[in-house]
């Protein structure tokens, strides 16, 4: 693509695209000057081509295909081959500019992953001494990997995915720097990263930026959400303003935490086993009942944690109210999803000594770690039973039934297609983390794949069995009781 022929293709996209269509030119320019200076290098050795000089004692041997990175993209060109002659043998030649070229895109690759894993730009040398660039070229680099990972986070199409559950809580970077976070979970339980909004501290304004922006990309949901937050003021009000029928689930990790600040350490042991009664009950009732005992409890010790209690009121048992099953508490009654990325993060960001509040330093170094530990989610623990809970929240028999094949398959593949389930995360996530340990949660391919006609009809005929024949038996109990909880089958 010449340059005349990039600047008309750049006229005729829209601005979302003009940036891939430049990376595709710069990269084709980058290819074609690699094979200029392989070829320049295979002159100097064997002369100009069909005038060999012989007193070189190398030839020209063809050339081969060979992979080679540019710009973080896997290509393929033309290596050209060189042999030498000795004796009565023959050897290849090495390329001195191949290896150089080759080793440079590594040699970035490297130093970019000691810079996330916490070393100096000063320190580079220490780990490459004799292939390390100064702590400038080092810094810039960082810099545009940053903003590339800030691209890639924020260019995903949202309306590509089926989500429930948005988690929102905030991370303090310093005194006057923090961030809020989103994360969403889809119908069939994967954890994706929506997005982050910086400011100044967790005020309704960077909440509603973040929101804002999420809705622009798609963000929607096909009934009541379910919205799980830190207990900021900022967040709650901004959650129901873009979404008025958001439930609202308050974190009983971050309330503990609060409740134990205002109590004797004597107590923190009896204030654990009640939260911990809390988070384990199952149903509007015992999670009432769990509730009233922890009120009792405080009142007889602290007038402060008991306001502290009520300052959240029925919001602590939201997802009870809904008669969620109890194996979805472990994620939808807090906001560890976001808390234990932050750990990694705050590995990651621990050495920043300074944050500039003027550049995009904190955007670059919070998309690059949020990525990364998006790298390792798994599956949500229950999401079986996701469907169960969609049926409470009143949304659509279509978003259930979805909800239901897609976890008997594997994450981001739905049973049957058409339903929107496909990840646009860059890494499928395996099976719950409780699964794995288990073995729980596999099954055949017979199951994997069903149509959505057959599908439709054990929903209506209660999975398909006749009165007379009785509840299905072996492989299928499981499954079935799934289909009958969910669809509100009394067995």
């Amino acid at each position: 693509m010449s340059d005349n022929s990039v600047l008309e293709a750049l006229g005729q996209v829209e601005p979302s695209a003009a940036g891939d269509v430049f990376r595709d030119w710069l990269r084709g320019e980058m290819r074609t000057l690699i094979a200029d200076i392989l070829a320049e290098e295979v002159t100097e050795l064997c002369g100009p081509a069909y005038k060999p000089a012989g007193d070189r004692g190398c030839r020209r041997a063809g050339g081969t295909r060979v992979g080679l990175r540019i710009d973080g993209i896997d290509e393929e060109i033309r290596k050209p081959r060189v042999r030498r002659h000795e004796a009565d043998t023959s050897k290849e030649v090495r390329l001195k500019s191949y290896d150089a070229v080759n080793r440079a895109d590594d040699l970035r690759d490297r130093i970019l992953r000691a810079t996330a894993a916490g070393v100096s730009s000063r320190d580079q040398k220490t780990l490459y001494p004799d292939s390390a660039p100064g702590r400038s070229r080092v810094s810039r680099a960082w810099i545009v990997e940053g903003r590339q990972r800030i691209q890639k986070l924020r260019d995903r199409d949202l309306k590509s995915e089926r989500f429930f559950c948005m988690l929102l809580d905030g991370i303090v970077l310093s005194e006057d720097l923090s961030a809020i976070v989103g994360l969403g979970i889809t119908l069939d339980g994967r954890k994706v990263m929506l997005d982050f909004e910086i400011g100044a501290q967790e005020s309704t304004e960077v909440c509603d930026a973040l929101l804002d922006r999420l809705v622009h990309r798609g963000l929607e949901f096909e009934g009541d959400p379910l919205a799980v937050l830190d207990g900021s003021r900022a967040l709650h009000n901004s959650v129901l303003k873009h979404f008025p029928r958001a439930r609202i689930q308050r974190c009983l990790v971050h309330k503990e935490r609060n409740i134990k600040r205002c109590l004797s350490r004597r107590h923190h042991g009896s204030v654990s086993d009640l939260f911990k009664r809390l988070r384990s009950v199952e149903g509007e009732e015992a999670g009432r009942e769990a509730l009233a005992d922890l009120e009792r409890f405080l009142s007889r010790h602290s007038h402060k944690a008991l306001e502290s209690l009520h300052e959240a009121g029925e919001e602590l048992i939201t997802v009870h109210k809904l008669n969620a099953p109890s194996t979805l508490h472990t994620t939808l009654t807090n906001t560890n999803c976001i808390e234990n990325p932050f750990r990694n993060t705050r590995a990651k960001i621990g050495r920043v000594k300074r944050w500039r509040a003027e550049t995009d330093q904190a955007e670059r170094w919070l998309a690059y770690s949020l990525l990364r530990a998006e790298k390792g989610f798994r599956r949500i623990k229950g999401y079986r039973q996701i469907p169960v809970l969609l049926k409470s929240l009143g949304w659509p028999s279509e978003a259930v039934e979805a909800s239901l094949r897609s976890a008997l398959g594997p994450p981001g593949h739905p049973a049957s297609g058409g339903n929107g389930l496909h990840s646009t995360t860059p890494h499928p996530q395996a099976e719950s983390e409780a699964n794995c340990r288990t073995g729980t949660g596999q099954v055949n391919d017979k199951e994997l794949h069903r149509n959505e006609d057959r599908d439709r009809q054990r929903v209506s005929t209660g999975f398909g069995t006749s009165p007379q024949a009785g509840p299905p038996h072996g492989s299928q109990q499981q499954e079935a009781q799934l289909w009958y909880r969910a669809m509100g089958i009394r067995t």
